[in-house]
């Protein structure tokens, strides 16, 4: 049985012909916006429902069934085949791929070397959270020792300006006692006070 075309105004009336036939009469939609949308239409599906695309798409997949079909003729052959080991057997390879096959050779073994490493990265990834915990721990230590390490710096620079400061008074204390000395004018010693903060 075939079924109403529901956009042809001919047809019995059904629920998308009026909701259409509403539209045209209030002006939302005209005739052309339509003929417009429905060329846009067909040029969008034409390469999914052209007879032609059809055609080959429907020779491309009866020759895929014709190839599985013949695979499952020789099932018994080819799983005779794979069970037999391929050790010690020249594998022939044209000429044409010598130098691509040398390059895929390295690729495996820099792979087969690798594969360790890549192995405990798999093994690692449940651990993954933990040791970014661990590594933020460490870095906040880091911080703290970091900042410490500044502090004691610019302890260090002022200790070293205030012993440059005494060190650059010496000579001149000493000057100061020489000549005190050599008039024979007798002062108590002075108490020798150091400027430094531990």
């Amino acid at each position: 049985m075939a079924s109403a075309n529901p956009w042809d105004p001919a047809s019995a009336p059904n629920g998308a012909g009026l909701l259409l036939s509403h539209f045209v009469a209030s002006g939302i939609v005209t005739q052309k916006n339509l003929e417009i949308e429905l060329l846009k239409l067909a040029k969008d599906t034409a390469d999914i429902v052209h007879p032609f695309f059809l055609a080959q798409k429907c020779h491309t997949l009866q020759s895929m069934n014709d190839h599985l079909e013949a695979v499952l003729k020789e099932k018994r052959s080819l799983r005779q085949r794979l069970l037999k080991p391929m050790c010690q057997e020249n594998l022939p390879i044209e000429a044409v791929y010598h130098r691509y096959l040398v390059h895929l050779l390295d690729l495996a073994v820099t792979f087969i070397e690798k594969l360790e490493t890549h192995l405990e990265t798999i093994r690692n990834i449940p651990h993954l959270n933990a040791n970014l915990k661990k590594m933020s721990k460490a870095f906040a230590k880091m911080d703290v020792l970091m900042t410490e390490t500044e502090e004691l710096a610019e302890n260090i620079l002022k200790w070293r300006k205030q012993q440059n400061e005494v060190s650059s008074c010496i000579p001149k204390i000493l000057a100061e006692e020489n000549y005190l000395h050599k008039h024979n004018i007798i002062m108590p010693p002075l108490p020798f006070t150091s400027k430094v903060h531990v």
